[in-house]
């Protein structure tokens, strides 16, 4: 007897449309999490056009030599584009998206260590025609990246997007990038990078997390960090160029060069974090530093150097408490100011403002734009004000009063409530102080040898200008009100889970099985108690107990 042919279901997401078993994993949370790759992917191309001409008339010996014109069109093959490896390809659909909508493409290797999946991908490939594009792969993505590492087999763009961590794809991913290639990485275990575990964290990030308002930047650092040491093994080193958080995840952008000289500058851009138990304030102290050292040959020398610390005494300065240390974290910027500016005139191309998220896409970016790229961390006032147990004070009077006082201050993309400044925490704290004078605290909550009494005891060092709206405080991407910090995505959103169904309407549908297993278990009727639930009149000692513990209480009829 023949064996039945599998059902096949039809997705269909920006100019594509695959193919799928029903066990193959998709999770339609994530088109915003494709749809900013492709802006990213195809304002790189164009970088990686330009640099390629600049490097042919560096290299030109005779004189200025006429440009080659490389047409970039999106859906046909370009032998001097990018040749891309999804390396975690599922359904395909990432890579059939980045062959129709990604000019400069030389070739897209979609792998995956399923059969089925990859029979789904070269389904799909066939049904969108893009078998000059797109090569299925059915290979273990580690296997393939390290026989991919002579230059000839290196690749131009590197996507890893796992399920979980993303760590043990990056030493493979670093030794077969090109020089100047781009990584795009996802991270979806932000339970174990937000301090859940930091134990965890560290086996598999090299970091220790803090619990702090600022975990999801914190995360994206210790990503960063983590991608940095891997990649510093080799001679090479990471620039960012983005780096987002996002609904569960966090997704960064990065290139990789090779140059020993600019790898010794990396212990100077990773720091250890210091944060107090008690006003939970935070300092960083760098594990490197660089001291300037001009020689008449060279006046722009430098000099690597050890720090000399703590940064901090036994006990907090501001409140008495001890600390916690965390990290070691990226302390550079998070992105590239010039690729950004390029990346947002990408964004607002014609072909771009079909994507179904480019609203909140061009509001995420506004917001990275804006933030402060010099500024690691960030504290959120709500939580500034907790501590004190005093009425939150209005973001634009905060950001006010420190513009007034001569302080930059931006928020974090990835919190509405974030304060990321240049200002020295005892800003914060006397701009509280000035603040809880016209809005006391409740003397019951200054109890001796909490962080609110030790605080509120100091007398602020000047009055801060907390009335008069600064020209500045109001971003202008709140302004124009941009899709900053958009609302969950679904009602089910989240990774999913691999044996999960994800496709269609059916998301979550595990997790939906699995509500309340326990108490399903423990409400089984016996079968005499489900012959009398037959008959409403006769209410068996079992179904009164099971409508007990469903409803928590006896329900009366």
């Amino acid at each position: 007897m023949a064996e039945p042919v599998e059902k096949l279901k039809t997705i269909r997401e920006g100019s594509a449309e695959i193919l799928v078993a029903e066990h193959v994993f998709y999770n339609p949370v994530q088109e915003f999490n494709r749809d900013l790759s492709i802006c990213v992917l195809a304002t790189f191309s164009r970088v990686w056009q330009r640099e390629r001409a600049e490097a042919r008339r560096k290299k030109a010996k005779d004189g200025p030599v006429e440009d080659e014109v490389v047409e970039l069109v999106a859906g046909q093959r370009c032998d001097q584009g990018l040749r891309i490896l999804e390396a975690l390809s599922a359904t395909g659909l990432r890579s059939v998206r980045y062959a129709n909508e990604i000019p400069g493409v030389k070739e897209i290797v979609a792998n995956d260590l399923s059969k089925s999946a990859v029979e789904s991908i070269e389904n799909s490939v066939r049904h969108n025609k893009l078998e000059h594009l797109i090569t299925p792969s059915f290979n273990d993505a580690m296997t393939l990246m390290y026989t991919s590492t002579h230059p000839e087999k290196r690749f131009t763009a590197i996507d890893l997007d796992p399920y979980g961590h993303p760590t043990r794809f990056l030493d493979g991913a670093v030794q077969s990038i090109e020089d100047g290639g781009l990584l795009l990485i996802t991270a979806t275990d932000m339970a174990v990078l937000a301090g859940n575990s930091p134990e965890a964290c560290y086996v598999k990030y090299g970091s220790v997390p803090l619990k702090t308002k600022a975990c999801h930047e914190m995360a994206l650092r210790i990503l960063l960090r983590c991608i940095e040491s891997t990649a510093t093994r080799y001679g090479r080193y990471m620039v960012p160029l983005l780096s987002i958080s996002a609904d569960f995840y966090i997704r960064v952008f990065v290139r990789i060069f090779t140059g020993q000289y600019a790898c010794k500058k990396s212990s100077s851009k990773q720091s250890m974090v210091f944060q107090c138990t008690g006003c939970e304030t935070f300092t960083l102290q760098p594990l490197g530093i660089l001291k300037p050292n001009p020689t008449e040959q060279n006046p722009g020398q430098i000099k690597f150097g050890t720090p000399t610390g703590p940064f901090v005494s036994a006990r907090c300065q501001h409140c008495n408490h001890q600390h916690h240390m965390g990290g070691p974290i990226w302390s550079d910027a998070l992105y590239d100011v010039e690729f950004l500016k390029e990346l947002l005139q990408t964004v607002e191309l014609e072909q771009f403002k079909k994507l179904t998220t480019i609203r909140r896409i061009y509001g995420t970016l506004s917001v990275v734009r804006e933030e402060l790229h010099d500024v690691p961390l960030y504290y959120a006032l709500d939580r500034l004000c907790g501590i004190l147990h005093m009425e939150v004070v209005p973001m634009m009077k905060l950001r006010s009063a420190l513009l007034h006082a001569g302080y930059r201050v931006s928020y974090s993309h990835a919190s509405k409530t974030s304060i990321k400044t240049n200002a020295p925490v005892d800003v914060l704290w006397d701009i509280l102080r000035c603040w809880a004078k016209k809005h006391p605290v409740k003397k019951e909550r200054l109890i001796e040898g909490t962080p609110v009494a030790a605080i509120l005891a100091k007398e602020p060092e000047k009055e801060y200008n907390l009335e008069d709206l600064h020209a500045d405080a109001n971003p202008p991407s709140r302004k124009e009100s941009l899709s900053r910090f958009p609302e969950n995505p679904a009602a089910h959103w989240g990774p999913g889970t691999r044996a999960t169904l994800m496709v269609s309407d059916n998301k979550m549908l595990k997790s939906v099985q699995n509500q309340n297993k326990r108490r399903k278990g423990q409400n089984k009727q016996k079968p005499a108690a489900a012959a009398a639930a037959k008959d409403p009149d006769s209410e068996s000692p079992e179904r009164k107990h099971a409508k007990v513990e469903q409803n928590g209480s006896e329900v009366k009829e």
